[in-house]
């Protein structure tokens, strides 16, 4: 009896030391918060709370009325548990795209709304992901910034079957946003568009270009947005200083000054007016002594 307890203790003993070599598992989920990141940690993904999710409002952007009126639509529709689509919003960079994603969670948060954000290496989780929310009660923005593809990368298979196309049907409960500068996701070279070929006056594209346009149009909801003129730039640059408190009473000076940093940045972006309004207004109070 005293060989075998020993022999259970050395096992005991060699098991702690094993554990101690194996990675650590996924954390539970904190159902709790609003936003989340997808990260793998030892082989295992898992979804990580944001504690402090941007908290920009739609009414911070300006100048995309009709792109920001289409969105909200979609998600209205689809946080009441409607059909909606999966959204595309390409263009200029610096004109709104993500800050309209993340001022519609803050706008939904208290009606379900959720974002788990979603890297381009990690997009191959994809199924993972969509496994672990699927038959929760809320409702799921899977976000990905800034995406783009090279010409040799694979990964975007994994995006292209959960948009539409795996045997699996997507849960009801998630949505897919992207945010992309290329309307197509993939580069688009000259020598593709020799491969077209004309049947009976229709225009067959070659299969690089079909392979391209599948993925892109198999978001049901594209949002195109396009460089702002130097009226809507200034626009953006004085609501922020109304927003950061800053007296534009003698609105000249800081007329020129806006086009100026535009000048010198080359880029009269949304980004652009309002990380102009920042430096304003915290150049203003440093030297009021606020």
């Amino acid at each position: 009896m005293a060989d075998l307890d020993r022999l259970i203790d050395r096992a005991e003993e060699l098991l702690a030391r094993l554990e101690q070599l194996l990675p650590a598992g996924a954390p539970d989920t904190d159902w709790c918060a609003t936003a989340y990141r997808w990260r793998r940690r030892g082989g295992h993904g898992h979804l990580q709370p944001v504690l402090q999710p941007h908290p920009i409002r739609l009414e911070d952007l300006r100048d995309i009325e009709p792109q920001k009126q289409a969105l909200e639509r979609n998600i209205r529709q689809f946080v009441a548990g409607l059909p909606a689509n999966n959204v595309l919003l390409w263009g200029s960079r610096g004109t709104g795209k993500s800050s309209l994603i993340k001022a519609l969670l803050h706008a939904y948060a208290e009606r379900g709304l959720r974002l788990v954000e979603v890297d381009k290496p990690h997009l191959e989780d994809l199924p993972e992901i969509a496994e672990q929310l699927r038959g929760r009660p809320e409702r799921f923005l899977i976000f990905s910034d800034d995406l783009s593809f090279e010409a040799d990368d694979a990964s975007y298979k994994a995006l292209k079957s959960l948009l539409d196309g795996s045997v699996a049907a997507p849960p009801e409960n998630l949505l897919i946003c992207a945010t992309s500068n290329r309307r197509h996701l993939l580069p688009e070279y000259m020598h593709e568009n020799l491969e077209a070929r004309v049947v009976e006056t229709e225009i067959h594209h070659g299969e690089a270009v079909e392979e391209k346009i599948s993925l892109s149009e198999r978001f049901g909801l594209w949002l195109s947005f396009y460089p702002f003129n130097q009226d809507q730039y200034l626009d953006i640059v004085f609501h922020w200083l109304d927003v950061y408190q800053v007296d534009c009473s003698e609105s000249e000076p800081i007329r020129r000054a806006a086009l100026q940093w535009a000048l010198a940045r080359g880029s009269r972006s949304g980004r652009s007016a309002r990380q102009f309004a920042q430096d304003w207004a915290g150049r203003n109070r440093l030297e009021q002594g606020d």
